[in-house]
């Protein structure tokens, strides 16, 4: 039977404007992550109260590769090790980049589709002339 092991962190941190939520979860090595807008700063109760109702509705984008790292067993390297995380700024680099391939995908999505957009309305324009004409050589 194969282990394997999940883990999950959500970064709270203001963003200039809005106070944004950073999540990343790695299963099995793939690192995925989600950008989630609170706006207003967020209580303690309303940061527990979206982890518990919205945790699993998550939009995680596409996983990326990323090694694992062991977790630590002795409970007071734990806490150093959370004390680091705490006082270190912003998302990981990791989760900046997963999120930045889920933006390019989500354009290249949207440029594919504009462009079938236009190419159809250049193809009906094209049948309407093409009809105005028929129509004009018919003759009354």
């Amino acid at each position: 039977m194969r282990k394997t092991a999940v883990s999950s962190t959500l970064v709270v941190r203001f963003d200039g404007q809005f106070w944004v939520g950073i999540v990343e979860r790695v299963e099995d090595g793939r690192l995925s992550a989600c950008r989630v807008v609170f706006g207003a700063e967020p209580s303690n109760e309303e940061v527990l109260d979206f982890v518990l109702r919205e945790w699993v509705r998550l939009p995680l984008g596409p996983a990326v590769a990323c090694e694992e790292r062991a977790m630590a067993r002795n409970p007071k390297r734990r806490a150093r090790q959370a004390a680091r995380e705490l006082k270190k700024r912003g998302p990981s680099t990791k989760a900046q980049v997963a999120l930045a391939e889920q933006r390019e995908a989500l354009a290249q999505e949207s440029a594919a589709r504009d462009k079938e957009h236009k190419e159809e309305e250049r193809r009906q324009r094209f049948e309407q002339r093409r009809e105005k004409s028929k129509r004009k050589h018919r003759g009354h």
